[in-house]
């Protein structure tokens, strides 16, 4: 009946054959991360349950937002959850983008130099640091910027690292996902051992972690092996498909207090802020997040060994550790990226009818295409892939706030690249 049910959408009995084969291989890999969550799930259970959330918390308030109890309370709970001393989470943060903004430009001043130890970083943060030249960025307040690559093989180039921090160093940049490159996600493991290595040479430089795509795939976040910062986005991952809109930033208390003096106006910070009536999203959504994070996860395994079968590269392999939800997957042409995004739009509950096609994105380089059919527009714990179109024409997709539908979404992209004629 199920299968029957997979051809009523245009899914062949072959295709949806390779995928039921593939399932049952994965039978195990599966049971592990449902454990990761269990855990995940009782740990954002017994915040919420130490900070006394009551049902007053989901209310919210308007205008100023003074003494509101919701919002301050929901911080506890992300402090609590990340295990740092403070938090900052809020709707004004309008998106990942504006929430690693927000971090960089409180902590850091006029002379001061920021390094990324890990490559590049995402594409739109390019104009916020300057390397792309735009108004407001870090480089016109005066704020410099350094980078050392990643090694060939995915490594830290520690030698690089040591020379390239200096006295002017204030903040080192870590971007724990792998953005629209094909390079390694980066483990908290790794994370905490290339933070230790920092702060050995430089003890009171702050160490911020990108965390966008990362919440809740470990036991452990990057908070817990040294971060002096974590920061996100709550249309991802901690926002559990729920959240309409918002980002966090947890860590220490000055620096989160820094943040909120950016976000708000100095003298005023955290006092202000109305939440709007939105609360009860954004803490069903927490609660809701290790499950949905787990059924993303598996999504992008599946999708993995779907397309690696296939004969595409794919980034991380079908059997590598996962330490993020978004699964690369390397085309080589336009017309497979444009292919595997009509297929994941198609699989939508929303605007299942659109096609998706590249154009001029603000903050990027090149054109993009998205294919994202999401009750939150723009949400990319939702069902979601989206990619640069130039070389090397790799796809990146990520999301499903069930297993059942990123599994329906995978196959759905799989006819669609098969139908294109790019798989035989």
């Amino acid at each position: 009946m199920l299968q029957k049910i997979y051809e009523n959408f245009g899914i062949s009995p072959e295709v949806y054959a390779l995928g039921e084969s593939i399932l049952e291989e994965l039978k195990p890999r599966f049971a592990e991360i449902d454990q990761i969550a269990e855990i995940n799930q009782l740990k954002v259970l017994k915040a919420l349950q130490d900070c006394k959330v009551s049902e007053a918390c989901l209310l919210g308030t308007t205008g100023y937002g003074y003494n509101d109890i919701g919002r301050d309370t929901l911080e506890e709970v992300y402090a609590k959850v990340f295990h740092t001393e403070d938090a900052l989470v809020r709707p004004q943060i309008t998106c990942g983008t504006h929430a690693l903004a927000l971090a960089l430009m409180s902590n850091l001043r006029p002379g001061d130099e920021l390094l990324s130890p890990v490559g590049k970083p995402y594409d739109t943060l390019e104009e916020v640091i300057g390397i792309r030249d735009s108004k407001g960025s870090l480089k016109e307040y005066g704020i410099s910027y350094s980078q050392v690559d990643l090694l060939p093989d995915g490594g830290f180039d520690y030698d690089n690292i040591a020379k390239a921090i200096n006295e002017k160093t204030k903040l080192v940049t870590i971007q724990r996902s792998k953005g629209y490159q094909t390079r390694p996600t980066l483990s908290v493991a790794r994370i905490g051992e290339l933070i230790s290595f920092i702060k050995n040479i430089k003890p009171d430089v702050i160490c911020m972690v990108d965390n966008c795509y990362g919440e809740f795939v470990e036991t452990m976040e990057p908070s817990d092996v040294g971060a002096d910062m974590v920061v996100g986005s709550l249309i991802k991952n901690p926002g559990g498909g729920l959240a309409p809109i918002g980002g966090y930033i947890a860590g220490k208390k000055e620096c989160v207090e820094n943040a909120a003096f950016r976000l708000s106006s100095p003298g005023l910070g955290k006092e202000v802020g109305a939440s709007l009536g939105i609360l009860s999203s954004f803490y069903q959504g927490l609660f809701l997040s290790p499950t949905v994070t787990a059924g993303a996860l598996k999504g992008a395994i599946f999708a993995a060994n779907l397309f690696e079968r296939a004969g595409f590269g794919v980034v991380p392999n079908s059997v590598e550790s996962r330490h993020d939800i978004i699964q690369a997957v390397t085309f080589g042409t336009e017309k497979g990226v444009v292919a595997f995004c009509e297929g994941i739009q198609k699989a939508a509950p929303i605007d299942s009818f659109v096609t998706p096609e590249p154009w001029d994105m603000p903050g990027y380089d090149s054109k993009v295409i998205m294919a994202a059919g999401a009750f939150v527009s723009g949400s990319s714990i939702e069902l979601s892939a989206d990619g640069p179109i130039k070389p090397p024409y790799a796809v990146y997709f990520q999301g499903g706030l069930t297993w059942q539908h990123a599994k329906f979404g995978i196959l759905t992209a799989y006819q669609s690249v098969k139908n294109a004629g790019l798989i035989p």
